[in-house]
């Protein structure tokens, strides 16, 4: 029979009831018994003149004592405390039928509840309840559950085997079924029946909410493999509302559209199975952009370009940057005067030939003064191609394999100042031929990025790490062939609603040959030890270094104004130190510090699509040579991990 609960007439409070859904996801109240009406027994002789008299408080005839019979898996205390008769009331009829009614309420006892006043003496009465408790359970089955293990539910049901029947407390423990469904991501789970069996045994069915469709809507331009490939979930499947968040979040962040949402319905052609429309607003992705700004490292400087996030509605992202600068700022004497100029051409699949695997392939050209060479001028002509794939079993971990081709060609810049430098420095010139060594360089390079970021624009939480291996082989030369290895760990740490402090730690060093000094490690600048100027520590064949930083909204800017930009705006102050291993002849001439401790301050403006740019002050605590001016600005753009 199905289970229902039953209100005797004495009972004019709610009534409770078990909701079915069936094939028409409509709710029905399953049919309830008619409660017969509340007995009273005649044992003593004035017990129908008590009866006549039942909304009537007669404050002769007292409470005496309460009695309780009928039950055996309820103990009489656990009745006693939903009783709030206590010897010494006052009787009244009413009295008793409002302490029937929090007894019937507990659940536990079915309609056919009888109060039998029994006559103690003239002025005092022994009140009866006699009981009859709902049929026990002895076991529940399960049945529907594919995603969740029967033995989790049992858990949410064991304490209720062995009482009787309580509509209540099964009514409690499916919703508790239904949360638990639903913290797991199943949503759409649902008890659409129980039943009881004469043994004892309740049955419970599950409809846990599987997909019959998936629509995708809006999408012009973008083709439907591009969205497909991005919707892990499929038809057949349980939904889950977690799963089908990553698939939202897939989309959104091929930047082909400006808003990604989904709705779910009952299938009209089946009722038992739903439909998931993902709907897609699509965004301009190809822009044309023209700009400027300062940077350390390239001055003054112009940029133009084209970019296509989803070019032809592949997916695939193609970029064309062109940068032209005056050349390195507030550079010493070590750097020439001379123009920065750079191009760039990329291409990014994020899912090569339908795969898990993303390959990026990038052209490029570069002719600058050196940061590195004193007094040179580099030029740096190549392709490499990089191919990366997330591990599935650990999502926050990335593995890449790259493959370059370089040609890097370093050309002296002032002959006549180097040569006063190294006569002065006591350095046979010919050590020059060595600083000047470039060449034509095939790389693989092997890394890992491990990332748990809350935020990659304005992170405040999480950590990520890196770990590269470069192996340079020399194509001109094999004996100039060299490998080295590096990488870094940033931590960031929440700070009261809005603040942030981080800690990083980067090293890298050489694992075997002779690395050329204009491919070395450096420091000093706004990527390394901020507060010196390019490379300004030292360059070498290994470096250390470690760096903490506080970053923090303009204090009560928002109770000044409600501009938007203004909260992609921080304020921060760092302490960086480092060291370099295997210092370079340039080292020598210039009196570099090769370790060094600096503090400062800056401001961070955050640019989507672009990161950080950032103006900071450092002002060297140690390192600095004597008669060398302390403190320097450095100009950044984007991130350095």
């Amino acid at each position: 029979m199905l289970i229902a609960q039953a209100s005797p007439s004495f009972a004019a409070g709610p009534k409770w009831k078990f909701w079915e859904r069936n094939k028409n996801n409509k709710e029905e109240q399953l049919p309830q018994s008619t409660p017969s009406d509340t007995m009273w027994e005649d044992i003593q002789p004035d017990a129908q003149q008590l009866q006549a008299e039942k909304n009537k408080v007669t404050s002769d005839i007292k409470f005496s004592d309460i009695e309780i019979v009928g039950n055996s898996l309820i103990s009489t205390e656990e009745i006693l405390q939903n009783v709030k008769i206590q010897p010494g009331d006052p009787y009244s009829v009413e009295t008793v039928q409002q302490n029937l009614k929090s007894i019937y309420e507990m659940g536990y006892f079915s309609e056919k509840m009888r109060a039998v006043p029994i006559k103690v003496d003239d002025k005092n009465i022994k009140l009866r309840i006699i009981v009859q408790e709902n049929i026990p359970i002895t076991d529940f089955t399960i049945s529907g559950n594919d995603s969740i293990a029967t033995g989790d539910l049992l858990q949410i049901l064991n304490e209720l085997v062995n009482k009787p029947q309580n509509i209540n407390k099964i009514n409690d423990a499916i919703q508790e079924i239904q949360d638990y469904y639903a913290s797991q991501g199943f949503i759409l789970a649902r008890v659409t029946s129980v039943t009881d069996d004469p043994d004892g045994i309740v049955n419970i069915t599950i409809d846990e909410g599987k997909i019959g469709s998936i629509v995708i809507e809006g999408n012009k331009k973008t083709k439907d493999f591009v969205v497909k490939r991005n919707i892990l979930t499929q038809p057949g499947t349980i939904y889950n509302e977690n799963l089908i968040k990553q698939d939202l979040m897939r989309l959104y962040g091929t930047q082909a559209f400006k808003d990604v949402k989904r709705t779910i319905e009952r299938d009209e052609d089946n009722p038992e199975v739903y439909k998931v429309t993902i709907h897609l607003e699509e965004q301009r992705t190809g822009t044309i952009s023209l700009g400027g700004g300062i940077d350390t490292a390239t001055g003054l400087f112009g940029t133009g370009g084209f970019t296509d996030n989803n070019f032809l509605g592949s997916g695939q992202r193609v970029s064309l940057s062109l940068l032209a600068g005056t050349g390195v700022v507030m550079a010493d004497s070590s750097m020439l005067n001379r123009a920065n100029l750079q191009a760039e051409l990329s291409w990014f699949e994020p899912k090569l030939k339908g795969t898990d695997n993303s390959l990026m392939i990038k052209v490029f050209g570069r002719d600058f003064a050196s940061y590195q060479i004193p007094l040179a001028v580099e030029k740096r002509f190549g392709i490499e191609s990089t191919i990366s794939r997330s591990f599935v079993n650990f999502p926050h971990l990335v593995g890449s394999f790259g493959i370059g081709l370089e040609n890097v060609h370093v050309k002296e810049g002032d002959a006549n100042q180097i040569s006063r430098l190294y006569a002065a420095h006591n350095i046979p010139i010919s050590e020059r031929a060595k600083q000047l060594q470039g060449g034509l360089f095939l790389s693989l390079s092997p890394s890992l990025i491990y990332d748990t970021r809350d935020n990659a624009t304005l992170p405040r939480s999480g950590v990520f790490a890196n770990v590269r291996f470069d192996e340079e082989i020399a194509l001109d030369g094999f004996d100039n062939t060299f490998g080295k290895l590096s990488g870094g760990i940033k931590k960031y740490y929440p700070v009261a609603k809005k603040s942030s402090v981080s800690l990083a730690f980067r090293a890298g060093g050489k694992i075997h040959g002779d690395i050329p000094e204009v491919m070395a490690y450096r420091l000093g600048g706004p990527y390394t030890v901020r507060g010196f100027r390019m490379s300004g520590i030292g360059t070498g064949t290994g470096f250390m270094m470690g760096s903490a930083e506080f970053q923090t909204p303009i204090p009560f800017v928002d109770r000044i104004t409600d501009a938007k930009f203004l909260d992609n705006i921080r304020i921060a102050a760092f302490v960086d130190a480092g060291q370099i291993y295997g210092s370079t002849v340039t080292n020598e001439i210039y009196n570099r510090p090769i370790h060094a401790i600096t503090a400062g301050v800056g401001i961070r403006v955050f640019v989507p699509g672009v990161g950080p740019l950032s103006i900071d002050w450092g002002y060297p605590l140690t390192g600095v040579p004597d008669g060398t001016s302390k403190g320097a600005f450095t100009f950044g753009v984007g991130e350095f991990y």
